[in-house]
């Protein structure tokens, strides 16, 4: 079955036609400065094109990349309806909405009504919902939710210590976000070393925006990231945790509203606003020699440290902990930083294995004999919204 899988942004669009069967992607774009002077949409069948192009909205950005996909030159498919199913990765909608779902002109009204569960992430990803109905109204739009995955984590671990009643009434809890990929990862562990049951996975999330999820029988019993994806580890742009009166003191300081307060802790915070303008660990890594940016980095590697220790004392132990998304699977520095010091734990690291391992690969960092195994998998969410949006429409 081919399927569409989109990741919509406020002012991205990435799109990818996959078949369900095996995941082998047909094609791909990546629309960029939408709503922008010279945006342009990166295409990719066997070969990579850019194309230049207005895109004033997401609907001239779905209309280049669908027009694309059936044109002469450079098309894959003679017609869309040979597309049969949209999957839209969405990131959290509240409680009621813990798993993947066919989305109805009902329920796509219900999201709307709880955008504040992710704030950030939620308007553009319904924008891109809408246009697709809009420019293919007879195929099924499905939601696959980050959050699904984290549904199984215990009540005392979902909760927060407040007033019963913003949880009861205002459903104020942990979400948790990447579900996804963690799931993804559950998946390929499952595949490599066999059923899990009984096994304990630490699963290192680490990007632009990262998470660390506790792992136990297969299944999440914690992660990193809370109510929205703004807590956790440092990461690019974001804080992750601190002290919730902070907030007030930066309102203060700088007489921000609290709608601005949480932008800067969501786009001006974290490796960007410790090292004083660099949120890529390319950057950063390329940076070391200056103060700030190692202190950064030092408080990247020394939060997910903290993570790892919190759910091997959850868990009572680990088995695997796996390095997955842009930065665990391609910055060698920063695995090696988080896994020194951490032979308590049972890790006999393996730098060269470390440094020397190809990119895109399923990669062993620890030696024989090491206690707690140490792996590279790279994720595939593209793969896995393909598969849950073709078993809801089949």
């Amino acid at each position: 079955m081919l399927v569409l899988v989109v990741n919509s942004g406020s002012s991205s669009l990435k799109a990818q036609l996959m078949e369900s069967t095996d995941g082998k992607v047909i094609a791909k774009a990546y629309c960029q400065r939408i709503g922008l002077d010279g945006a342009f949409m990166d295409y990719k069948t066997d070969e990579k094109k850019v194309i230049n192009a207005d895109m004033p909205t997401h609907k001239e950005a779905f209309q280049l990349f669908f027009n694309t996909l059936t044109s002469k030159e450079l098309g894959v498919i003679s017609s869309l309806n040979e597309i049969k199913a949209i999957g839209h990765r969405l990131v959290n909608y509240g409680e009621k909405y813990n798993k993947s779902m066919i989305i109805t002109k009902d329920v796509l009204k219900e999201f709307k009504e709880n955008i504040a569960f992710a704030p950030l992430h939620n308007p553009p990803a319904l924008l891109g919902v809408e246009v697709c109905m809009e420019l293919m109204p007879n195929v099924k739009n499905v939601g696959v939710l980050d959050i699904a995955f984290h549904s199984t984590m215990p009540e005392y671990a979902y909760m927060y210590a407040l007033p019963y009643e913003f949880y009861s009434e205002h459903k104020i809890r942990r979400y948790g976000a990447h579900g996804t990929s963690h799931k993804y990862i559950a998946k390929k562990c499952n595949e490599l070393f066999g059923d899990l049951k009984g096994k304990k996975i630490i699963s290192c999330h680490i990007g632009s925006g990262s998470s660390i999820c506790a792992i136990k029988d297969g299944k999440c019993v914690d992660t990193s990231m809370g109510y929205t994806p703004l807590v956790g580890v440092v990461m690019g742009t974001r804080s992750g945790d601190i002290d919730a009166s902070i907030i007030p003191q930066i309102m203060k300081i700088k007489n921000l509203s609290a709608e601005d307060a949480i932008n800067l802790l969501n786009k001006k915070s974290g490796l960007y606003g410790i090292s004083g303008g660099y949120s890529d660990l390319r950057d950063i890594d390329a940076n070391l020699d200056k103060p700030r940016v190692k202190l950064a980095f030092d408080m990247l590697v020394y939060s997910i440290k903290k993570y790892i220790g919190a759910y091997s004392a959850a868990m009572n132990g680990v088995d695997y902990i796996i390095f997955t998304a842009g930065v665990g699977e391609n910055d060698h520095l920063v695995r090696e930083a988080v896994c020194r010091d951490m032979e308590y734990l049972g890790i006999d690291f393996d730098s060269e294995a470390n440094k020397s391992a190809p990119r895109g690969t399923i990669q062993e960092f620890t030696k024989k004999g090491s206690k707690v195994k140490v792996y590279r998998i790279p994720t595939d969410e593209e793969y896995m919204i393909a598969m849950e949006t073709a078993e809801l429409v089949k």
